[in-house]
């Protein structure tokens, strides 16, 4: 199938997902949000197809119309498939090991207990969802335990601010490319979809200085960066990214500030502060 695709989601595996369906935040999610709006009203449903390695299977997508009571400023969707079906199967063959982890956990907690299941590290796995140039369309991406074991020792030894060149620009060197194996050229494209949705967020203006350093001469140059390094976090979730300007990307790897989370800013070891001048996906619900 030939496809546009353009990142959605990256989804952490719980109980839910390997079981019958998905929650998903969109008011950060551009390309997605566009679709969406074009396919469905507020608390209308719709039928879907979902492909993982090359089998489609069916769903459906409601855009649900949350109360105001519930202080939700954003519309949230449902992807619910039939449970325990063929999806769900599928998922859970995919994701063994997070399967076996909550399974154990749920044959030993109290009866009654509904607490949620977290995995530790180790076992974290995740789905990422991808919009195709079909609005009812969407392709689906296992990042199994072994693919994240298998990240972690390519990036071991590389330096951030390369790794995030190749994230940005989608480079690849030739020593490199001998690692690149199917699951990390699959890990990153995520990691370039996250930023480049973000970067559309954002209009490519930098988040710190709030420009578009390339608008005048008909150029859009912003870079993704990780908040905490790639190479020790292995986080490319959008609430550890930033939108910036090639400059001040350059500064933050130069001199290492830290970033105050809470206060959503960098502080500098000659002591200056700098907070964000744009922030619409960071400390956001």
């Amino acid at each position: 199938m030939d496809t546009a695709e353009n990142y959605v989601y990256k989804k952490e595996v719980d109980w839910s997902l390997l079981k019958e369906g998905l929650t998903l935040p969109v008011d950060n999610q551009v390309v997605f949000g566009r679709n969406i709006d074009r396919l469905l009203s507020r608390g209308e449903s719709r039928n879907i197809t979902l492909y993982l390695d090359g089998q489609s299977y069916k769903a459906k997508i409601t855009n649900v119309n949350f109360d105001p009571k519930f202080n939700r400023r954003k519309d949230t969707l449902q992807i619910m498939y039939s449970p325990n079906g063929e999806l769900s199967n599928a998922l859970k063959s995919h994701f063994i090991k997070s399967y076996q982890f909550i399974c154990a956990k749920r044959q030993i907690r109290e009866a009654g207990d509904r607490t949620m299941i977290h995995l530790p590290d180790d076992c974290k796995e995740y789905l990422a969802i991808y919009t195709t140039e079909y609005e009812d369309t969407y392709l689906l991406e296992t990042i199994v335990a072994d693919d994240i074991v298998a990240l972690k020792d390519v990036v071991k030894n590389q330096q951030e601010r390369i790794l995030e060149a190749r994230f940005n620009y989608d480079m690849v060197d030739e020593k490199s490319a001998i690692y690149e194996t199917e699951r990390i050229v699959k890990l990153r494209k995520l990691n370039k979809k996250i930023g480049d949705n973000l970067k559309l967020l954002y209009n490519y203006r930098c988040q710190i200085c709030g420009k578009n350093s390339g608008e005048e001469y008909g150029s859009q140059i912003v870079e993704a960066h990780h908040i905490d390094y790639f190479v020790h976090s292995l986080n490319n979730d959008s609430d550890n990214q930033l939108i910036v300007c090639p400059n001040h990307h350059s500064i933050i790897h130069d001199v290492n500030p830290a970033f105050d989370r809470k206060r959503l800013l960098y502080i500098f070891p000659n002591g200056l502060q700098e907070g964000l001048a744009l922030n619409q996906h960071l400390g956001y619900r």
